[in-house]
C-alpha cells in the first residue's frame, strides 16, 4: 500500500466538491461514487456543473450535447454567452489581477480597475475595427496587461491567441501568424534572471511578418509607433464602454499551440461554453477554489496553464502573475507576498528548491497556502514525499496531468481523497479516463495509454486550418476510433488513482513548459556546420529531465566545445533558453522511417532500455540504433541505474 501523505482533515471547511454533491442530491456521496455518476450521465452531470456555477447565458441551451459521437459532438447546442460577461457577472470588491516581478514591484488591479481596464481597451479595439471573428494576439510576458488584452478581445467576441516573449520573433510568427491576424499586443520585454530582456525589436520584426494587421497596440517603453499603433496607456485611456457580446456556446474562443512535435505548432481551438464550464468544475471542484483565494501558477503565455489560471477569475478568485525566472527562492516569495491559498509548480521547481537547501514552511511566510499543485511533468513519489514533509499536514499537495488538447486535466486531487506518493489522487469528475493496451482492453494496475472513451466540452472545436477535421482526427482519433488517445503512459489503479510514466510521443516537456523538436532542430539545421538534427526529453529516475540533442556535421567537421556552444546559442536566441538542450552529441546519422521521418519516439525508447519498442525494418538505416544504444547505457550507468 502506498503511503498517505495528505488525509481530508476532520471538521475542516466544507469543500466545494461537496457542496456540488448536494446541490446535485447526491449529499455525502463518495467521490467513486460521484465519479462514476459523473461518466454514467454525462447530461445530467454537466447540466448540474453550468447550474452550480450559475454561467451567465445570455440565452439557454437547447440541451447540454447534441447527442453526437466523438469527436463531433457539440456541447451546450443552442446557448449563447461570453466568457467576459462570465468574469463580471458578479460585482466583486478587492484585488482581481496582482502582478510581480523580479524587481519586487508588484502593480494589481481592483476588480472595477480590471473591468473598466477591459471594457476601455475592447472599445478601443472596436474602434480599431476589430469585431467577432478577427484574431487578437498577443506578444507578452505574464503581467496584468496581458489578462487585460485577452478579456478586452474575447468581450468583442474576437479569438485570442498568445505567446510569451520568452520566445523569439520567428518561434512567436511561425505560431501566430497561422492566424492572420488583425491586431497585435506587443509588449517591449520581460525579466529574467537579473535583467531586462528587451523585445523590441523582436515586436518590431513580429508586427511586419504579420501582414493583415490593421491595429497594434504596444505596451512599455522604446517601440516605434506610427497612425496604426497606440500606446497601451492611451488604448486603455478612453472613455467610451462596450459591453460583451453574447456569442454561440461553440464560438471560439481562442487558439493554443500544440508543441509541433514533427512539424509547425498546430493551432487547437476551443469555445466559449465548454472552457467556462470545464474551468468552474476544474477550479472549484478539484482544486477547491472559493472567492477571495490567492491563485497562482507559474506559467508563461505559452502554456495553457496560463488560459487555465486565467480561469480562476470566473470562481472570483484573485489572480497572480509574475515576470521573471523561477529561481528556487523566486516562487514561493510570490506566495509569501501574495498570501497565496493556491499554488502550481512544476515537478522541476520542487526539485530545485530541494536541491537549493530550501525549506519552503520554515523559510517563507506561507500561512495561508491551502493547495500545492504539482503539473507540467511526471511527480515521483519520492519528491512529492518531501514536498509533502516540508510544507506540513495542512497544505494538500497534489499532482494532475492534462493538456493543451483539452485546457484542463483528466487526473488531478479533490480535497476530499487522500493524496498518495507519486500518485495523482483521482480521475477528474465527468473524465472517463482509461489505460488502454494496445487491443483497446481497459487495463488496471497496468501500464497503458491515456484514453478517455466519452467527449469533454473542452476538447477541440477543432485545429486551425483544418476544413475536413483530417488532422484533428489523425491526431487524437487514428488509433483507437472513437476514442481519445492523448499520447502518455499511465497505470490507473484499483483506487482510481493514476500513475503517469511519461510522454508516448516526441513532445519536449522541459519545467512544464511543452515544445515540439521542430523549432529547436531547425535553429541547429540553419547553422553551416549542422547537417541534420535530432532532440529527445527523457524523464529520469528522481524527478530529473534530460534533453540531449543529437547532430550530424557537414564536411567531416568534428564536433568540439565551441560549437556546441554555438548550437546551444543558436536555440537559445532563436527559441527559448527554456529549452537549450543539455548536451550536443555527434551522431554517426539520424535515423528516420523509409518515408523520411525522423525516428524521435523510437530514439527516445532506445535511450530509456525500451529496445523491443523500435521496428527495425521501419527504419532506413536501423545499423544505426546501435549507436543510441550505447549512449542510453552509457547515461543508465553513470545514472546510478535503469527505468
Amino acid at each position: 500500500m502506498v503511503s498517505e501523505l495528505w488525509a481530508p482533515p476532520a471538521g475542516a471547511t466544507e469543500p466545494v466538491v461537496s457542496a456540488f454533491a448536494r446541490a446535485a442530491g447526491l449529499p455525502g456521496a463518495s467521490y467513486d461514487a460521484l465519479w462514476r455518476w459523473s461518466v454514467e450521465d454525462t447530461t445530467g452531470f454537466w447540466g448540474a456543473v453550468a447550474d452550480f456555477c450559475a454561467i451567465a447565458w445570455d440565452t439557454p441551451p437547447d440541451a447540454v450535447t447534441d447527442g453526437a459521437p466523438m469527436p463531433g459532438t457539440r456541447w451546450f447546442p443552442g446557448g449563447r454567452l461570453n466568457y467576459a460577461a462570465q468574469v463580471f457577472r458578479t460585482p466583486r470588491t478587492g484585488l482581481a489581477v496582482v502582478g510581480h516581478d523580479e524587481t519586487g514591484a508588484a502593480g494589481s488591479l481592483t476588480w472595477a480597475e480590471l473591468e473598466a481596464q477591459v471594457t476601455a481597451l475592447a472599445a478601443t479595439l472596436a474602434r480599431l475595427g476589430v469585431g467577432k471573428g478577427d484574431r487578437v494576439v498577443g506578444y507578452l510576458p505574464d503581467r496584468p496587461e496581458a489578462i487585460v488584452a485577452f478579456l478586452a478581445a474575447v468581450s468583442l467576441g474576437a479569438v485570442w491567441a498568445g505567446c510569451g516573449t520568452d520566445l523569439s520573433a520567428d518561434a512567436a510568427g511561425a505560431r501566430l501568424g497561422q492566424l492572420s491576424p488583425t491586431c497585435l499586443i506587443a509588449a517591449s520585454g520581460h525579466h529574467h534572471r537579473g535583467r531586462w530582456i528587451d523585445r523590441t525589436a523582436d515586436a518590431a520584426a513580429l508586427r511586419k511578418s504579420l501582414p493583415e494587421l490593421r491595429a497594434t497596440v504596444l505596451v512599455g517603453d522604446g517601440h516605434v509607433t506610427d497612425e496604426t499603433t497606440l500606446g497601451w496607456a492611451q488604448a486603455i485611456a478612453g472613455t467610451e464602454r462596450t459591453q460583451p457580446l453574447p456569442v454561440a456556446a461553440d464560438h471560439p474562443l481562442w487558439v493554443l499551440f500544440t508543441s509541433g512535435t514533427t512539424g509547425p505548432s498546430k493551432g487547437v481551438v476551443h469555445g466559449h461554453a465548454g472552457v467556462v464550464v470545464e474551468h468552474c468544475k476544474n477550479l472549484g471542484l478539484h482544486q477547491d477554489v472559493r472567492p477571495g483565494d490567492q491563485y497562482f501558477c507559474y506559467t508563461t503565455l505559452n502554456w495553457m496553464m496560463w488560459n487555465l489560471r486565467v480561469g480562476a477569475l470566473l470562481r472570483g478568485a484573485t489572480v497572480h502573475c509574475y515576470d521573471g525566472a523561477p529561481t528556487p527562492r523566486a516562487l514561493w516569495q510570490v506566495a509569501e507576498q501574495g498570501q497565496l491559498t493556491h499554488l502550481v509548480v512544476s515537478p522541476g521547481y520542487l526539485g530545485a528548491t530541494r536541491a537549493a537547501g530550501l525549506h519552503p514552511a520554515a523559510d517563507f511566510a506561507l500561512g495561508a497556502l491551502r493547495v500545492v499543485t504539482c503539473t507540467g511533468s511526471v511527480l515521483t513519489a519520492e519528491l512529492h514525499s518531501w514536498a509533502a514533509e516540508q510544507l506540513g499536514p495542512e497544505v494538500l499537495v497534489g499532482s494532475s496531468t492534462g493538456g493543451t488538447d483539452v485546457v484542463s486535466a483528466f487526473a488531478g486531487s479533490v480535497p476530499t481523497v487522500p493524496i498518495r506518493a507519486g500518485e495523482i489522487a483521482v480521475r477528474c469528475l465527468g473524465v472517463n479516463l482509461q489505460a488502454w493496451s494496445p487491443a483497446a482492453e481497459p487495463l488496471v494496475d497496468e501500464v497503458g495509454e491515456l484514453v478517455v472513451v466519452a467527449s469533454l466540452p473542452t476538447m477541440p472545436l477543432g485545429f486551425w486550418n483544418d476544413p475536413d477535421g483530417s488532422r484533428y482526427r489523425a491526431a487524437y482519433f487514428e488509433d483507437f476510433p472513437g476514442v481519445w488517445r492523448h499520447g502518455d503512459w499511465i497505470t490507473v489503479s484499483d483506487r482510481g488513482s493514476v500513475v503517469v510514466h511519461g510522454r508516448s510521443d516526441a513532445t519536449l516537456n522541459r519545467n512544464g513548459i511543452r515544445m515540439g523538436s521542430a523549432d529547436i532542430c531547425q535553429a541547429a539545421e540553419d547553422l553551416p556546420e549542422v547537417a541534420e538534427a535530432l532532440v529527445v526529453g527523457i524523464e529520469e529516475p528522481g524527478g530529473g529531465y534530460w534533453m540531449p540533442m543529437f547532430v550530424t556535421l557537414a564536411g567531416g567537421r568534428d564536433l568540439d566545445n565551441d560549437l556546441a556552444a554555438t548550437v546551444q546559442a543558436a536555440v537559445r536566441d532563436r527559441v527559448s533558453p527554456r529549452h537549450v538542450p543539455d548536451e550536443v552529441i555527434q551522431a554517426p546519422g539520424i535515423p528516420h522511417t523509409r518515408t523520411g521521418k525522423k525516428l524521435e519516439v523510437p530514439v527516445k525508447n532506445i535511450l530509456i532500455g525500451r529496445t523491443g519498442a523500435v521496428q527495425r525494418d521501419a527504419v532506413d538505416e536501423p545499423e544505426l540504433l546501435s549507436f543510441y544504444q550505447r549512449v542510453g547505457e552509457d547515461r543508465r550507468r553513470t545514472r546510478g541505474g535503469s527505468r
